[in-house]
């Protein structure tokens, strides 16, 4: 491989600091919600916890299910898309032959995506992103009008799906022996992550046979690939290269989407309490499906509006270098989860409330933030990200960051 100067495509001089921004405030949302995952074999079970479900614990999942829940990997998919259409851009200029170093770019995620699902964290989203993101490139000559009617049709047929199979489980009732069941399949997770290495390397493949590979596809899926979309077309046509131009626009889509967008999630965050029951849980899931994206975009809009005052822009600031680095903070989350929860480390796993877990999700982002920022001065890219941009580009970009003058 030859070297490529620090100064190559998407350079720190050609990035958008609010898409870096942005990525990084969806970087927060995610993480809470899958250190839930980490600490708990009951999160988002429909069944209760039998040393977790004091009001305070069931009040935490509720907030955390009405506010963070498939809510910010919708956001990181929109980002992803918009961001394909800088990299098209990118090679565009460079007069690169795009599409082989896309399909490098997207082997590189299956691989670190495949890693990370088996060691470490079984909710894993780079390997659906690799695999969809194969059908974004087949999109990349299309109008952006019909990308945006395309995911609209996505999300709404993906969500009467769902609730038309929540309709359907109400005429067969889970079975009266499936709290007890799952009961013991929970202890038998808690003793595999409190185990070895190995037993927890073999629950996640369990967990992500058994269950963990349809909901990320058919669940997550449909919507991931609705969110590329509409960050293609709101790419192509360089939507967040200045999103102020028309700040009406932006009040408008928080407004519109943020009323309809809570109510959702809050049927939503309702129905996945133990007490609702579990042929509520689908119904639950279809109304927040539909929703979610509103939600999702009016976060955007309202984190955009709010760059432009003076604690919304040092926050932007703040959270740029953890976006821009994004997918190495991203597995790193995964690996100091690992670490807290499991057989890693300190085996944790079922002993955490969701007060705590919540606590420790802002503390590891906390650390995360400041820790970007001093990479970043010294470095062109984060680590796994220089790694990615090697395989994508076929040459070694410059680990150092050229100084100035």
């Amino acid at each position: 491989m030859r070297v490529q100067p620090a100064a190559g495509a998407m350079g720190a001089s050609e990035r958008l600091a609010q898409v870096d921004a942005l990525r990084g405030f969806a970087l927060f949302g995610i993480l809470v919600v899958n250190i839930g995952v980490f600490a708990s074999p009951f999160y988002g079970a429909g069944v209760a916890d039998p040393v977790y479900s004091r009001p305070l614990d069931l009040a935490v999942r509720w907030l955390i299910a009405w506010l963070f829940e498939t809510k910010f990997y919708l956001l990181f998919s929109f980002l992803f898309g918009y961001s394909f259409t800088l990299q098209m851009a990118t090679a565009e200029r460079g007069e690169a032959a795009f599409t082989p170093q896309f399909l490098r770019r997207l082997a590189g995620l299956a691989v670190l995506g495949g890693a990370h699902a088996v060691l470490f964290y079984q909710g894993d989203i780079l390997l659906t992103y690799a695999l969809l993101g194969l059908g974004l490139l087949l999109c990349r000559r299309m109008d952006p009008g019909r990308a945006l009617r395309i995911a609209l049709w996505l999300i709404v047929l993906a969500s009467l799906v769902w609730a038309l199979l929540g309709a359907l489980a109400f005429l067969d009732p889970v079975p009266a022996d499936y709290s007890a069941q799952y009961r013991a399949d929970a202890l038998s997770a808690i003793e595999a992550y409190r185990g070895t290495i190995g037993t927890t390397i073999a629950q996640h493949v369990k967990e992500l046979l058994e269950a963990v590979w349809f909901t990320v596809l058919f669940v997550q899926g449909p919507f991931v690939f609705a969110m590329f979309l509409a960050g293609y077309a709101l790419g192509r046509r360089e939507a967040l290269v200045d999103p102020w131009r028309q700040p009406r626009a932006l009040g408008l889509l928080c407004a519109l989407g943020l009323l309809p967008g809570l109510a959702g999630s809050a049927v939503y965050a309702t129905t996945a309490l133990p007490f609702a029951g579990s042929a509520w849980e689908l119904p639950g899931l279809a109304a927040d499906l539909l929703t979610a994206p509103l939600l999702s975009m009016s976060y955007a809009a309202a984190f955009l509006l709010a760059w432009r005052t003076r604690l919304g822009g040092w926050l932007g600031a703040v959270l740029a270098p953890a976006g821009r680095m994004a997918l190495t903070n991203y597995l790193m989350q995964s690996i100091v989860c690992a670490f807290i929860f499991t057989a890693w480390g300190l085996r944790l796993f079922a002993t955490v409330s969701p007060l705590a877990a919540f606590g420790m999700a802002a503390a590891i982002f906390a650390a995360q933030l400041p820790l970007s920022a001093w990479w970043l001065r010294r470095h062109a890219y984060g680590p796994v990200e220089w790694f990615l941009r090697a395989l994508t580009i076929g040459a070694w970009p410059a680990w150092r960051r050229a100084r100035a003058g």
